[in-house]
């Protein structure tokens, strides 16, 4: 049989980085086996799904490079096969109609946890009569359709967890829809998977208490099942369960902020799966070719975001100077560069110090409006204002007097390096760079020299003087 893997998420959100992974994993472990990647839409909550989580899901997916091999199959789109399969196993009396209220079963479940048992379903409506039961739904009464689940032990081999077994007679029967073209989510991914040929199931930890589930209606249904494959769950940098914190942030925030797919894609790899050789950094093809469920871990992933950040730090590094500033033009107002030349000047100067991308207009704020900052920021340790006052004089006479046509940083660096190997390099490089940038840390003064230009530098320097007094 063919590997053929799915993503099925609900569009009832946005995706999440969490959903991601899951795709992630699944586009992975089929490619890796030259198999096919398919996505479903379950959008079955009607309440709750909307057209723009659909639309966001297949945005995310498609800038993430996990681009489906087929058209996406929409759960709505196939209410015929499930009513299908409802009818044969009431038919089959596999399932049958439930009239109980809620109040009616919230009743039995306290009852039975105050006993010391496990709550399951009392199996009161399992043999009512057909003809009491054509005679309520005649009369509008609300049901609910209830799956007999076998008393039995049900096992499976998980392709990260090893053997797997349930006893399913502590799950008590199951309600599988609320009406014969409204199915819910057991029923419905088990007709799906089978009907879409889905040789794997690779999904989240937390499906593990669906599984014995979803492998009784693949027995009572006749369909063959899958192979199940749960990937652990995301914890938080305190190994607990994954903070709202983290978990508020869409897909679409990640991006927003100015993080690269790839550098996401890297990050979301080592979220529970690690190469034979332990490494950071590591390309989508070396994935590809990588990847097998053997190498997914057990234990819970932990979510650092410090490393996700350096991971993209690393691969904005990795960009040549152009597709940078290609890449930065989507996060900038138009009229914040003149020309391309300047605004590769300034990505230049300030790229070793980017995270993402949103970060660049702050840290390239200070070259195109100086900061206010205190006249003591420009003193040298100790230094008193007059040596500092001195050494910017000599400085800006320096940068003033310099004919160099065109005019760089280049042509006013030997002169300044040697007066900072006269006086000493702090005493010359740090008021000068202070008085440049408006700032304690900042790139060095030749490099602001030369992105801000021979006016803008004199003018700066100018103002760090009045300071001083």
């Amino acid at each position: 049989m063919p590997i053929r893997v799915r993503f099925a998420p609900s569009p009832t959100g946005f995706l999440t980085l969490g959903g991601a992974r899951t795709a992630l994993f699944n586009w992975l472990f089929a490619r890796n086996a030259g198999g096919g990647f398919l996505l479903r839409i379950e959008d079955t909550d009607a309440e709750r799904s909307r057209e723009e989580y659909e639309r966001d899901i297949r945005e995310m997916l498609e800038w993430l490079g996990l681009t489906p091999d087929e058209e996406p199959v929409r759960q709505t789109e196939r209410l015929d096969l499930y009513e299908q399969a409802l009818k044969r196993l009431l038919d089959e009396h596999k399932a049958y109609w439930c009239f109980c209220s809620e109040e009616e079963l919230e009743a039995a479940y306290q009852a039975q946890l105050a006993q010391g048992f496990s709550p399951k379903y009392s199996g009161k409506c399992r043999a009512l009569p057909e003809e009491e039961v054509a005679e309520r739904r005649k009369h509008g009464e609300s049901a609910v359709i209830r799956f007999k689940v076998p008393e039995k032990v049900y096992s499976f081999t998980d392709l990260v967890r090893g053997r797997v077994e349930f006893n399913a007679g502590l799950i008590g029967d199951i309600v599988i829809a609320k009406g014969l073209r409204e199915p819910l989510y057991n029923l419905a991914v088990v007709i799906d998977d089978a009907d879409m040929k889905i040789s794997h199931v690779v999904r989240g930890e937390e499906h593990i208490s669906n599984t014995p589930k979803q492998l009784a209606l693949y027995e009572a249904l006749g369909l063959e099942r899958p192979q199940f494959a749960h990937l652990p769950l995301i914890l938080g940098p305190d190994r607990k369960k994954l903070s709202k914190r983290y978990l508020a942030n869409a897909l679409k925030d990640y991006r927003r902020d100015g993080y690269l797919p790839d550098a996401l894609i890297n990050f979301m790899v080592l979220l529970g799966w690690h190469p034979a050789v332990d490494r950071e950094v590591i390309s989508r093809e070396d994935m590809v070719k990588e990847f097998t469920m053997k190498r997914v871990q057990k234990a819970g992933a932990i979510f650092n975001p410090e490393k996700l950040d350096w991971l993209n730090a690393t691969y904005l590094k990795q960009l040549s100077l152009e597709q940078l500033v290609a890449r930065l033009k989507d996060y900038l107002p138009p009229q914040l560069f003149s020309d391309d030349t300047s605004l590769l000047k300034v990505t230049a100067l300030v790229r070793d110090r980017m995270k993402k991308l949103a970060d660049f207009q702050k840290l390239a704020a200070f070259l195109f409006e100086l900061p206010e900052y205190p006249p003591s920021l420009l003193n040298w340790k100790q230094n008193q204002p007059t040596v500092t006052r001195e050494n910017l004089n000599v400085a800006l006479t320096i940068v003033t007097e310099c004919t160099a046509e065109p005019f760089t940083g280049r042509a006013v660096e030997g002169p300044i390096m040697a007066l900072a190997a006269a006086r000493g390099r702090g005493d010359v490089l740090w008021p000068l760079r202070v008085a440049l940038s408006g700032q304690d840390a900042s790139p060095g003064p030749i490099e602001l020299i030369d992105t801000i230009g021979k006016e803008e530098s004199a003018r700066r320097i100018r103002v760090a003087l009045a300071k001083l007094g």
